[in-house]
C-alpha cells in the first residue's frame, strides 16, 4: 500500500510538472491583445469655453463692479481706521548701529557722498546711534534701497521698525480738549 501511494505522487508530481511547461506564454504576451473600454464610466463634464462664451459680458462686468465697490469701501475703512493709530510697523534700511558718536557722523557723510539722493536719518538711543534710511510698510520696498547701498555698507541690514504716523488723527473730543486747557 505504500509503494501504490509512492507510485501515485511521483505520477501526480510528474503530470503536474508537464502541465506547468505546456504553456510558454509569459504574462505580458497574455496581455497584449487585451481591451477595455471605460467610456461608460467615465463623467461628463460640460465644455468650459462654450459655457464661458454663453454668458453675457455684462454680467461679467456687473459682478466686476460689484467687487471693485467692495474692496473700496474696504479700503476706506481700511484707512480710516489706520489713521487713527499713531504708529504702524514697517521696515527700515539700517546702515549703522554703535556706539562710537564719529564714526556715526562719519557713516553718514559716506553716505551722502556715495548716494546723494537717499536722506537717511541719524536715531540716539542710549547708549547707541542707528543710521536708518527710509520708512516702509513692506520688505520689499526697502528691499530696493538696501540692494543699492549693500556694495559700500555691507553690514547694512533690514530691520523691522515702529514709525509715528505723520497724518495722525487724535480721537480727542471738544469735552476733554476743554479739560485739558
Amino acid at each position: 500500500m505504500k509503494i501504490n501511494w509512492g507510485i501515485f505522487l511521483v505520477i501526480l508530481v510528474m503530470v503536474g510538472c508537464k502541465a506547468s511547461q505546456t504553456g510558454n506564454t509569459s504574462g505580458a504576451d497574455v496581455y497584449a491583445n487585451y481591451q477595455e473600454d471605460l467610456s461608460m464610466t467615465l463623467p461628463e463634464y460640460e465644455d468650459f469655453e462654450e459655457k464661458l462664451s454663453n454668458q453675457k459680458s455684462e454680467e461679467m462686468e456687473i459682478s466686476v463692479q460689484a467687487v471693485d465697490n467692495q474692496l473700496l469701501e474696504l479700503q476706506k475703512k481700511g484707512f480710516e481706521k489706520n489713521k487713527s493709530e499713531l504708529y504702524f510697523s514697517g521696515y527700515t534700511v539700517l546702515v549703522y548701529s554703535g556706539v562710537n558718536r564719529d564714526q556715526a557722523f562719519k557713516t553718514q557723510e559716506e553716505l551722502q557722498t556715495y548716494f546723494p539722493d537717499i536722506k537717511a536719518e541719524m536715531q540716539y538711543q542710549q547708549p547707541r546711534y542707528l543710521l536708518k534710511i527710509g520708512r516702509y510698510a513692506y520688505k520689499f520696498e526697502a528691499q530696493k534701497v538696501f540692494s543699492q547701498i549693500k556694495g559700500s555698507f555691507p553690514t547694512a541690514r533690514i530691520i523691522q521698525d515702529r514709525f509715528q504716523r505723520k497724518e495722525y488723527v487724535s480721537p480727542t473730543t471738544d469735552s476733554n480738549a476743554e479739560r485739558q486747557n
